[in-house]
């Protein structure tokens, strides 16, 4: 007995799934990341840009290098710098931390007057009228200098999400 060919009519339902799972473009494409000296790994939720910048840290003049990555207009990024010494790189990790909390208008909260290698954010303010939120976490190791943050539009800050980015940063 010979095998008949499916009626095309019978194979458009997997056709029909076939084309919507190629159409399917996850809002969260996760994928992990090195840093460009890897110096650190994190999951970072779609495809990554990375630039370098010099910036001012209350005073220390450092060239940052940012990797992030935007979804809903969340922006998901680590920053490392190198300070000329390990008290000066945990000395500025208070002035990230002011400096991403005035970004969206909001107030650091208290700043401990010893510099210590690790410091945490979660901060509420508003940019143009929308409520805006960063969250995240400092850390120094050596002179080296790390930033993980998350910063957006509340309503584009899921928790579970925010919480899968800063638990997978991994500095080295």
């Amino acid at each position: 007995m010979r095998s008949r060919p499916a009626p095309l009519l019978a194979l458009a339902p997997v056709l029909l799934a076939l084309v919507l799972l190629a159409g399917c473009n996850p809002t969260y494409n996760w994928r992990e990341v090195a840093g460009p000296d890897a110096s650190y790994r994190v999951l970072l939720p779609a495809k990554p840009a990375t630039v370098t910048r010099d910036i001012d840290l209350d005073g220390l003049r450092v060239a940052m290098t940012m990797t992030a990555a935007e979804v809903e207009g969340a922006t998901f990024a680590v920053g490392t710098a190198e300070a000329p010494d390990a008290a000066r790189a945990r000395a500025a990790l208070a002035a990230m931390r002011l400096a991403l909390a005035r970004n969206i208008g909001a107030s650091a909260g208290p700043i401990a007057a010893d510099a210590q290698p690790t410091a945490a954010i979660d901060a509420r303010g508003e940019r143009n009228g929308v409520p805006m939120r960063v969250v995240g976490r400092f850390e120094a190791r050596g002179k080296r200098i790390y930033q993980a943050i998350v910063v957006g539009p509340v309503s584009a800050m899921p928790a579970e999400q925010v919480e899968q980015f800063l638990v997978s940063f991994t500095p080295r």
